[in-house]
C-alpha cells in the first residue's frame, strides 16, 4: 500500500482537494493519503519549501510525495518525479524541488504530459497518481518518464552573515501568529561564538535570550525560542506576534511591488557583542 502525502496552495474551500483525493483513490482504492498543508501562499517557494521540507523528514522510507504548489506558473509540458533519501517527491517544474531538498535528488524523471489534454490540476494529479502505482507494482523508475531530466533549480533563501551580525528573512507565520525565520540553531550559535546577542526586529524591538517554551514570559509579552525544526520563532505568550508587531513573510522581488512598498517588517537582525 503506497503512502501519499498532499501538500498544496490550493486550500480547502472549494472541491478540488476532495476531488483530488477522489482521483487518487480511483486509480488505488488502496493508496493510503495524508495532508500536510493546503493553506501555503501562492508563489511564496521559501514558505512551501520550508512546510515540505520540514514535514517529510518525519514520513517513512518510500512515501510518496505530491506537491501541487504553483502548478501552473509556466504552462506545464512535462511534471517531475524524484527520489532523493528515500522519499519520492512528485511536482511541477518551477524550481521548487530543489528547494525543498536544498540540492539535486539523487534521481529525476520527468513525466511527460499529453499535449492535446486540458492539463488541470485533476489531469496532472492523475498523472502523477498513476506513476506512483506503476513504481508500488514494481515498475523500474528509470522506465516511468524520461529519465536523467534536465529540470529548473531556484535557491533557498539563506541568511545573511557578517562578523558580529545576521540577518534573516520570515519565512513562516503560523495559525497563532508566531514568526518563523530562516535562522537555524546551527548557524545561530555558530555566529555567536558564546557572545551575548540582541535580536532586533521592526525598529527598536529587542529580544535578549532565547526561551525554551512560551509560558517562559509572562502572558503579553514578546521572546524568541528555536522551533521543533531548528528555526529561529518570534513569538508573544497568548498573543499575535506578526500582528502587533507588524511582521510579514518575505516577499521576492519577482512579486507585486504594491505589497512590498506597504508597512510591514520582514526581516530579522541577531546582533552579537
Amino acid at each position: 500500500m503506497a503512502l501519499i502525502t498532499l501538500t498544496s496552495d490550493i486550500s480547502e474551500q472549494d472541491y478540488v482537494i476532495g476531488a483530488v483525493k477522489g482521483q487518487l483513490l480511483q486509480i488505488n482504492p488502496e493508496f493510503s493519503i495524508v495532508d500536510i498543508s493546503h493553506q501555503l501562499s501562492p508563489f511564496n517557494y521559501s514558505q512551501a519549501a520550508y512546510v515540505c521540507r520540514n514535514a517529510v523528514k518525519h514520513f517513512p522510507p518510500f512515501t510518496y510525495h505530491i506537491i501541487l504548489v504553483s502548478l501552473f506558473e509556466q504552462k506545464p509540458e512535462h511534471l517531475l518525479l524524484a527520489f532523493h533519501n528515500q522519499q519520492y517527491f512528485l511536482c511541477a517544474d518551477n524550481g521548487l524541488l530543489s528547494m525543498i531538498i536544498d540540492g539535486k535528488p539523487e534521481a529525476v524523471i520527468g513525466l511527460p504530459l499529453d499535449k492535446t489534454a486540458l492539463k488541470n490540476t485533476l489531469y496532472c494529479t492523475g498523472v502523477m497518481g498513476n506513476a506512483i502505482n506503476e513504481i508500488a507494482d514494481g515498475k523500474d523508475l528509470r522506465k516511468i518518464g524520461v529519465a536523467d531530466f534536465s529540470f529548473k533549480q531556484k535557491n533557498n533563501l539563506h541568511a545573511l552573515l557578517g562578523d558580529n551580525w545576521i540577518e534573516g528573512q520570515i519565512l513562516f507565520i503560523d495559525n497563532f501568529e508566531n514568526v518563523v525565520v530562516n535562522i537555524t540553531h546551527e548557524e545561530f550559535e555558530e555566529q555567536r561564538k558564546g557572545r551575548s546577542f540582541r535580536i532586533v526586529f521592526k525598529r527598536d524591538e529587542v529580544i535578549d535570550k532565547i526561551s525554551e517554551a512560551y509560558s517562559d514570559v509572562a502572558e503579553g509579552e514578546k521572546l524568541a525560542l528555536f522551533n521543533s525544526a531548528g528555526y529561529l520563532e518570534i513569538a508573544m505568550n497568548k498573543g499575535n506576534a506578526a500582528g502587533l508587531f507588524g511582521l510579514q513573510k518575505f516577499i521576492d522581488q519577482s512579486q507585486s511591488q504594491y505589497m512590498q512598498t506597504r508597512l510591514f517588517y520582514q526581516t530579522v537582525k541577531v546582533f552579537f557583542e
